[in-house]
């Protein structure tokens, strides 16, 4: 089978490169899966250039999450072949056919394609966390996503949707906003990144936002501070915008609103049943037909440097999707 592999670190993917490997298989516990679609994100560029914190060693195949079919299974597993499923690992999705733990693979929803099931794990879980289970957004509360457009951002503006909440998208450009739109119609879409605090004090009577969910950081993280309400929760999700903040303390004290760090995956590690009910809050979302990922694009395996590209120059409206089989 071929696969894709970081055979050394490097700048502009110059240790990346489609490689043979046998089709691995099953030992007790785990199963083989015939990947159909495997997503790519942000993290999976970082890796390239060891630029992430996870730094496997050398040559490690790419790719976090995935959606594919049970081949078959090992001695003991729950799965069976036949079994439609997605994929959640730290390396090895963008492979033709892959081994995994049972525990990595979760039932795809009816409702979505392989592609999209290969999407949703990962920012749909960030975005849940963030906004359910630590923001504790009620239906009625306003909340801001900075970066709508980018995989996280677009998740957290179908997630607010899907749960009742006002929402206020922000995009740099036009071109975003207008697909931002399209796809999942908030209830204001402002352009970005910054330059947005008196509009949101006016499309909120002046109290400011509930809830503020920023990929971004930097100057984004500022202005939000200014802008989220007594009482309201401002979520840091990361820092895409290159410059990590940095807040006196007394602005949270005197507006009254709470800065709170997001890592849906330690989150889960730490909290194993809560990080469960997450996951099964956000599966029942799906089969239900509530929340839907968007695919930017979905390429052959032979196109792989076409999907880091269109990452790395921030073309991508939510996530691309590399078909091993395609």
């Amino acid at each position: 089978m071929q696969v894709l592999e970081v055979q050394a670190l490097a700048p502009d993917l110059a240790g990346v490169a489609l490689a043979p490997r046998p089709v691995p298989q099953p030992g007790p516990g785990q199963a083989l899966v015939r990947v159909e679609a495997a997503a790519l994100g942000f993290p999976d560029l970082l890796m390239t250039e060891g630029l992430y914190q996870a730094k496997p060693p050398l040559p490690f195949v790419p790719g976090m999450e995935a959606a594919g079919v049970v081949v078959r299974p090992g001695e003991g597993s729950r799965w069976q072949a036949g079994d439609k499923v997605i994929i959640a690992t730290l390396t090895g999705a963008v492979v033709q056919y892959g081994v995994y733990a049972d525990a990595a693979l979760t039932p795809l929803p009816a409702a979505l394609s392989f592609a999209e099931g290969a999407a949703l794990r990962a920012a749909y879980i960030t975005a849940y966390t963030a906004i359910a289970r630590i923001g504790q957004a009620q239906p009625g509360e306003t909340l801001v996503v900075h970066g709508a457009a980018g995989g996280v951002g677009l998740a957290a503006v179908d997630l607010g949707k899907a749960l009742g909440l006002t929402v206020i998208a922000v995009a740099s450009s036009a071109e975003k906003r207008a697909a931002v739109q399209r796809l999942y119609a908030p209830d204001h879409v402002l352009a970005g990144p910054t330059g947005i605090r008196e509009q949101v004090l006016e499309l909120t009577g002046g109290r400011g936002a509930d809830l503020v969910y920023d990929p971004v950081g930097g100057d984004v993280f500022d202005e939000a501070c200014r802008y989220t309400a007594f009482g309201g929760r401002l979520l840091v999700v990361g820092f895409a915008g290159g410059r990590i903040a940095e807040v006196r303390t007394n602005i949270p004290l005197i507006k009254g609103f709470s800065v709170v760090g997001v890592r849906a995956g330690e989150y889960g590690r730490r909290f194993p049943e809560r990080g469960r009910e997450d996951m099964a809050a956000v599966m029942r979302l799906a089969e239900e037909g509530r929340i839907r990922p968007h695919v930017h694009s979905a390429v052959p395996l032979a196109d792989w440097r076409e999907a880091y590209l269109a990452m790395r120059e921030r073309r991508v409206i939510g996530r691309t999707v590399i078909l091993p089989h395609g």
